[in-house]
């Protein structure tokens, strides 16, 4: 046994699974399971664009606003696109009512001196940190050259006159040009300055600007269509209900192969495979970046549920063919001796037949794995081959209605592919030593 045991933790595939699975845990402690708004609490805004936009338009407007909430703070956002007109942002750690500004608006910027503009969004360079005095706010940035020349020109002569600055057409700030401006001499400084009601007004108005001037525009007008909020304390209870629901079913599993087998050797296998199973989808999906929500987690208590009747297959398979070997394959005999200590005719005929037999056997076993494993693969193929239309779905119309079932296919996908490619092989191994 223990020679087999050795031949065992030798073999490539169980090797395979020592490495994935210390991986896994690597990337699970130091980068983090990502968690999806249902267990980690938080707010999702749902922003609509005015038109439906092509693809390319739909990575600017996700990029933008994912811009403008880690240049405000929040640390912890998701944006992603949902259909081709609209957009879903999952946000923690601040309240929706905070962001609701920055996400709702195009962020359209554009200075004007009179009717005839001269300066926009696309000519700012560097927005630098804003300045708050009282009640007063101020935000210095810089342009590029050509548009400091071009600003020259059209504010020669005029000093004195209001500079109305627009953000989204409405209007921000009318500071008075000053004379040293409309000389015709070009400048890259320009600042965006206002007074507001209070401190801690002028200081969120600064803020707001500040952010939307670093992001840029969005290439299309957009509106809040809906606020929803999942609590923190409703995430903790979603989590605390996931581990007792796997807890349970590890034991129910225990009990119906154990109640099935009765053999103890069989039950601890086919559990720490599960285990083993869990590890590593959880390690892709931290890897892949892919969110655990309610979804994710169904799709991954499907995958193991699969493989559990996956090893069951393997398991009846191997146990039938031992049954029927023991029926049919005598017990090896010793060969008789003669007086002088060599081997007899009949000794050595038996030994012959019996290591035929033996041989037969074990050809035999091989042949009730591969068997075993056409109905694995058949199966995992028959699965894959209906998550992927949900998959596609998700991906297409984003994480409303069907789509959030996204995560339920991959999950379910991810933990089909370990099985047939690590741990079901493993195991079949096990069982080879174990019986084989």
């Amino acid at each position: 046994m223990n020679e087999s045991l050795v031949e065992f933790l030798k073999d490539y595939r169980v090797i395979l699974l020592i490495v994935s699975l210390i991986g896994s845990l690597a990337a699970i402690s130091i980068i983090g399971i990502p968690q999806g708004l249902d267990l980690q609490g938080g707010s999702q805004i749902e922003i609509h664009l005015e038109e439906p936009v092509e693809p390319g338009t739909m990575n600017t407007v996700t990029s933008v606003l994912e811009k403008r909430l880690n240049a405000f703070g929040v640390k912890d956002v998701q944006v992603r696109a949902s259909g081709d007109q609209d957009v879903l942002v999952d946000i923690a750690g601040v309240r929706p009512d905070e962001v609701t500004d920055l996400v709702g608006t195009p962020g359209k910027f554009e200075a004007k001196i009179g009717n005839e503009t001269v300066l926009v969004g696309s000519d700012i360079t560097t927005v630098k940190a804003y300045i708050i005095q009282g009640n007063s706010w101020h935000v210095p940035f810089t342009i590029t050259p050509e548009a400091a020349n071009n600003f020259a020109q059209l504010a020669r002569g005029k000093g004195g006159q209001p500079v109305d600055m627009y953000l989204d057409g409405n209007l921000v700030s009318s500071p008075q040009l000053d004379e040293g401006l409309a000389n015709g001499v070009a400048s890259t400084d320009v600042e965006i300055s206002g007074t507001e009601e209070s401190g801690t007004a002028a200081e969120d108005q600064a803020k707001n600007i500040q952010t939307i001037l670093q992001s840029g525009a969005l290439p299309v007008s957009v509106s809040i269509t809906g606020i929803s909020t999942v609590s923190a304390n409703l995430g903790e209870q979603f989590k605390t209900g996931a581990l007792i629901a796997g807890g349970l079913a590890l034991i129910v599993v225990s009990i119906i192969i154990f109640i099935r087998y009765r053999d103890p050797k069989l039950v601890f296998p086919i559990i720490f495979t599960s285990i083993a199973e869990l590890i590593l989808i959880l390690g892709i999906a931290t890897i892949i970046r892919q969110n655990i929500d309610l979804a994710a987690i169904a799709g991954i208590i499907a995958a193991i549920g699969t493989g559990v009747d996956d090893q069951i297959i393997i398991t009846d398979q191997i146990l039938k063919g031992r049954d029927h070997d023991k029926e049919t394959v005598p017990k090896t005999r010793k060969s008789k001796k003669t007086k002088k200590g060599k081997k007899g005719k009949k000794g050595k005929k038996a030994k012959t037949g019996d290591r035929k037999k033996i041989t037969k056997r074990f050809t035999g076993f091989k042949v009730r794995i591969r068997s075993a494993f056409f109905i694995v693969y058949a199966s995992a193929a028959t699965l894959i081959a209906a998550m992927l239309p949900v998959a596609y779905v998700g991906f297409t119309r984003g994480a409303t209605g069907i789509g959030v079932l996204t995560g339920f296919a991959i999950t379910t996908v991810i933990g089909v592919l370990v099985g047939i490619f690590i741990t079901r092989p493993v195991y079949a191994k096990f069982m080879e030593m174990l019986y084989g």
